[in-house]
């Protein structure tokens, strides 16, 4: 599972013209799911997203977490954090989860999203989505866990 987060003042996600999901201050969450993945994987990654203190505290140290500032999340589907651009000019996405078990995952990360935050905001899975936000500092992370689970 590979997550992209961004620390947002705003954002919001649309399809087709329709706004699909729009939170305040927290966290987007773009996620790529791998053939690999499991519920376990994902629990280990929310739990670690929504504990992470990137949030600043009344001195600006980044030591507050999301649910320590009453944060929101929104999680956006995103099977390209798992391109290959090895060879070749075009990505192979070979790495990347079917998309019914990946949809699956991505379903179970928004619920355990849940357990953090009271507004969890998402995408449609699959869909060609339009995305918007402004980013808070910036503040950016990559997060992969074969790197979190150490595999």
């Amino acid at each position: 599972m590979r997550v992209v987060l961004q620390r947002v003042s705003q954002a919001q996600v649309s399809v087709d013209g329709e706004q699909t999901g729009a939170i305040g201050q927290g966290v987007l969450l773009l996620l790529g799911v791998s053939g690999e993945d499991t519920e376990q994987t994902a629990d280990r990654m929310v739990d670690k997203i929504c504990r992470l203190r990137i949030f600043p505290d009344e001195n600006g140290k980044t030591n507050l977490s999301l649910g320590d500032v009453g944060g929101e999340i929104l999680v956006v589907s995103q099977f390209t954090l798992y391109a290959d651009c090895k060879k070749g000019n075009r990505p192979g996405f070979v790495k990347a989860g079917p998309p019914d078990m990946a949809e699956r995952l991505y379903e179970y990360v928004v619920e355990r999203c849940r357990l953090y935050a009271d507004k969890v905001e998402h995408g449609i899975f699959g869909a060609d989505m339009k995305v918007s936000l402004v980013n808070d500092g910036p503040f950016t992370l990559t997060l992969d866990s074969e790197e979190l689970l150490g595999k």
